[in-house]
């Protein structure tokens, strides 16, 4: 607020200025230019020996459009391996349990059912991951031909098989152990539906966020089949893990699978058998339940968690613990994924997921009117798509 008129001194000339060594620099150059490199000095031994500066400075050299890159820093490209700093060799710190509740079933799609976890009343969403569907398909159901927006969708088939096919001409199946990762950028119309011959289709789906820039990117998929995913066994074999994308006890998934960084696990102990699984610092991070009953957590902090339920874990940590216990009459299985936090709005209807009411209204609009990306799908329909019953 500028100062009433009444209180400005009556003097019109400044007030002195103080007369510390620092003002005197002003008048003396040579000093002035010595304090300007003393100080380049100091701060540049400061900055180079925080490794942050380092994974700072090598940002730089990143590339933010939505086309494959080897860089190993990509932020929009798996795998993501983050420097060292966010993963300290020393795993001290266990990560604790936030939250643990089984998953909702319900009908989705056209006849098949799901047990769902995230995108639920108690979990709607942990960025970047929007749902996760642990579904099961049987022949004549599906879900036949739909829409996507701004988001990414990973498929992970456990038995039996899927078909895909979209309205861009893209078509082909996914078996036991396979992934597919989709990009659904600015738009894409596709159907999934499980394989008449394989009976059926059960397995995993998982939504994860786009960050706002690249909601309009071009559609794009990767597929990773079953051979492709590197395999490790630790604790004299009582472990078994499936690094599908990150990196697990010195093996690193080389796959590059999307664009918002991920880390997903497909983990069996057996009785007796412990694993601390390293995750990057500060990213969300939860597991799925598959199988037998897990122990999650060290000390007092030890929870034991059945089959089909969700643990989310706290950001605080270097790792996952994980154990079953030696008198258990089966090995426990789980789906450990963790994802780098988007600091963004989200605002989904249905299939789209966009960052305002207004986006979203656009692209209900674009679909309608068969534009901005939903071009191809005007009276476009899938072929396995009416393999479905009526």
């Amino acid at each position: 607020m500028p100062p009433n008129q009444e209180n400005v001194p009556a003097s019109s000339s400044p007030p002195s200025r103080p007369t510390s060594n620092l003002f005197n620099l002003q008048r003396n150059p040579m000093k002035r230019l010595l304090l300007s490199i003393t100080i380049c000095i100091a701060a540049t031994l400061i900055y180079s020996s925080n490794p942050l500066s380092k994974f700072l400075t090598s940002l730089t050299a990143l590339s933010f459009s939505p086309t494959r890159s080897s860089s190993p820093l990509n932020i929009f490209s798996l795998p993501f391996t983050p420097p060292s700093f966010f993963s300290p060799a020393n795993m001290s710190t266990p990560r604790a349990i936030a939250l643990s509740f089984p998953a909702t079933s319900q009908s989705e799609g056209a006849g098949a059912s799901v047990r769902r976890s995230i995108g639920t009343p108690q979990l709607r969403r942990l960025s970047p991951f929007l749902m996760l569907d642990h579904f099961t398909v049987h022949p004549g159901a599906g879900f036949p031909d739909h829409p996507h927006r701004g988001q990414e969708t990973i498929t992970y088939i456990l038995s039996g098989a899927a078909d895909h096919e979209d309205f861009a001409g893209n078509a082909g199946t996914i078996g036991p152990g396979d992934l597919q990762f989709m990009t659904a950028g600015r738009g894409i119309m596709h159907a999934e539906m499980p394989n008449p011959s394989a009976g059926a289709n059960v397995g995993l789906q998982l939504w994860v966020d786009l960050p706002a820039r690249l909601k309009m990117c071009e559609p794009r998929y990767r597929d990773l089949k079953a051979p492709e995913i590197p395999t490790i066994h630790l604790d004299d074999g009582r472990v078994t893990v499936k690094i599908i994308s990150g990196r697990s006890h010195g093996t690193d998934s080389v796959q590059e699978l999307a664009y918002t960084p991920v880390w997903i696990f497909d983990v069996t102990v057996a009785p007796g058998g412990t694993i601390r699984q390293p995750l990057p610092v500060g990213w969300n991070a939860f597991a799925y339940s598959l199988e037998g009953e897990i122990i999650f957590g060290e000390g007092s902090a030890r929870k034991a968690v059945p089959r089909y339920c969700n643990t989310v874990f706290e950001r605080e940590g270097d790792y996952v613990h994980a154990e079953v216990a030696p008198q258990a009459g089966e090995s426990a299985r789980f789906f450990l994924v963790a994802g780098l936090p988007l600091d963004q709005k989200v605002v989904q209807y249905g299939p789209f997921v966009l960052n305002s009411q207004e986006e979203v209204y656009q692209a209900m609009m674009d679909y309608q009117t068969h534009s901005n990306g939903f071009e191809r799908a005007k009276d476009w329909e899938s072929k396995i798509g009416k393999s479905m019953v009526h």
